[in-house]
């Protein structure tokens, strides 16, 4: 097993923010990313990069951050007890990208790695990470060209690789309040470092890399399809989903709390505008109701 490398993943994400930053502004084609530095007291800090009121997407986040503590936090050590009171080290990106455009569907990546040390015992270390796509008005070419792009990335690990991480999302973006999927899923991977630091990390990189391969394609194909008010109010009501499930479920957001990380930056993937309705059913036979029964739960969507 190889040895890990914390300096090589870290030069590895600044690069993949960066190269995200530059598709997603070719993408909008008018807004640019600020970028907004900090430090983090107990040790480490991070850079975030927003791009809000482009001509295409309403807000998008894309975060890097790195931060080192003494003991690991609850978050991490819930499924991980033996790892309570080990020092940490984790470093990630993570992005949120809200469309304008209710035809473009809101999407989610990360990747990151963690190594808990202790001193006379051997690092523990993993990758995880993955990517999710969740519509509003979902084309059944785009939920296919997400997952066919997520599989491809993933044939050079193994056969099992794709359905296993892509039940694994399945299962991960659920909200059992509401009994549906946050989205149409795609990849999500945790633990990953039995095959070696070297395979993880290549297997990690494919993801960080492929994500825009798989997301760049459907904005483009919907980025100028005509929507009105109805259309609008119905993607901002649907938007109560994503804020529902990274306020109660993500252990991302739990992850960046509990360890006293920038407050702004962890809460960047909420979107800029959002509404609740009571009892909201939508009129049946509608592209809405749609929704609903065709796309929010598993299904394997190659096979369509």
């Amino acid at each position: 097993m190889s040895t890990p490398d914390s300096a090589v993943v870290k030069a590895f994400l600044l690069d993949l923010q960066s190269r995200i930053c530059i598709g997603l502004q070719a993408l909008d084609g008018s807004a640019e990313f600020v970028e907004d530095s900090w430090k983090r007291e107990e040790g480490g800090g991070g850079q975030s990069r927003v791009l809000t009121n482009g001509a295409v997407f309403e807000q998008a986040g894309v975060n890097f951050s790195h931060v080192t503590g003494a003991s690991m936090p609850a978050s991490a050590t819930a499924h991980r007890p033996e790892l309570a009171g080990r020092s940490f080290e984790a470093m990630g990106v993570s992005l949120v990208i809200h469309p304008k455009n209710p035809h473009i569907p809101t999407t989610h990546a990360n990747v990151r790695f963690f190594i808990a040390q202790k001193e006379g015992a051997d690092p523990v270390w993993w990758f995880g990470g993955g990517f999710d796509l969740t519509p509003y008005y979902p084309y059944l070419e785009d939920v296919v060209s997400w997952h066919q792009s997520a599989k491809t990335l993933c044939e050079p690990f193994g056969d099992e690789a794709y359905p296993k991480y892509k039940k694994w999302c399945d299962e991960y973006f659920w909200l059992p309040h509401r009994n549906e999927t946050r989205g149409v899923g795609g990849l999500f991977f945790d633990d990953l470092n039995k095959q070696g630091f070297d395979k993880s990390f290549n297997f990690m990189q494919a993801v960080g890399n492929g994500f825009l391969t798989a997301y760049a394609p459907i904005v483009e194909r919907r980025k100028d399809t005509e929507y009105g008010e109805h259309e609008r109010q119905f993607q901002l009501y649907r938007r109560g989903r994503y804020v529902e499930f990274n306020l109660v479920y993500d252990r991302g957001t739990l992850f960046g709390l509990q360890t006293g990380g920038r407050t702004e930056s962890i809460l960047m993937s909420m979107p800029p505008l959002v509404r609740w309705e009571y009892a909201y059913t939508p009129e049946a036979g509608s592209p809405e109701a749609a929704l609903y029964s065709d796309y929010l739960k598993p299904r394997d969507w190659l096979s369509l």
